[in-house]
């Protein structure tokens, strides 16, 4: 197919750990459903075309606070580009990814069209758009290695509990905290505030809070790989 125009979209992969403290939490990715062709009805990643007047970073933030509202991104990068000239029907499109993460607990409102899913288990995705989410989850589970990336998906004070919970979710398996706090602790990563939590009904030794040193992102080891135990 010979193409005689190009058009630019801009798509943006936002993640956030869901039902943090319950048995179950899990990493969720926001999807809209298309309310008509072409794929009528399948899920899509937020975002649309690129304007004349701005570069591809102010078009995903316009992007996701007019169409999903969504204005509580603690961080956003660049992922890559996907040119395939048959990517999407009609006018050859490509696409600028980005990467978006939203810190727990945010729960902001939503148009009734879009949603967060489970990256474990994504619906029927229109075009290229589930690639792009694995991708985007590559890239995140990198960068929770050698990066403090996490400060993105943490409340801004936690105990180490509910940092072990995040990134066990990320990474896909679970994370020993004792280790967790030491890597960190080491690499100047979270700082504790000198407070504790209150304790539990089950009583016991108040656990301490700690919070991020950082809120932007920053390399603290690049030759870093958090691996599974065993």
């Amino acid at each position: 197919m010979v193409h005689t125009s190009t058009a630019h979209e801009v798509l943006t992969v936002v993640f956030r750990v869901g039902d943090l403290g319950s048995r179950q939490p899990g990493l969720n990715v926001l999807l809209w459903q298309r309310a008509r062709d072409p794929q009528l009805g399948r899920w899509s990643l937020p975002g649309g075309v690129l304007r004349d007047d701005e570069d591809v970073m102010a078009s995903a933030r316009r992007q996701l606070a007019e169409k999903v509202d969504l204005r509580e991104v603690a961080h956003l990068e660049q992922l890559g580009v996907f040119s395939d000239p048959g990517r999407v029907p009609g006018t050859r499109t490509i696409a600028s990814t980005f990467l978006g993460l939203v810190p727990a607990p945010a729960d902001p409102e939503l148009p009734a069209d879009t949603r967060w899913h489970p990256v474990d288990a994504l619906p029927e995705m229109a075009f290229d758009h589930a690639v792009m989410v694995a991708d985007a989850r590559a890239r995140l589970v990198a960068k929770m290695s050698y990066t403090n990336i996490g400060f993105a998906l943490a409340p801004t004070e936690f105990v180490l509990s509910a940092l072990r919970e995040i990134y066990s979710v990320v990474l896909g398996y679970q994370v020993d905290v004792t280790n967790l706090q030491r890597v960190l602790v080491r690499r100047g990563v979270i700082t504790g505030t000198g407070t504790t939590a209150r304790s539990g009904r089950s009583g016991g030794r108040p656990a301490a809070v700690y919070r991020f040193t950082d809120s932007e992102l920053r390399v603290t080891d690049e030759f870093a790989a958090l691996r599974p135990p065993g």
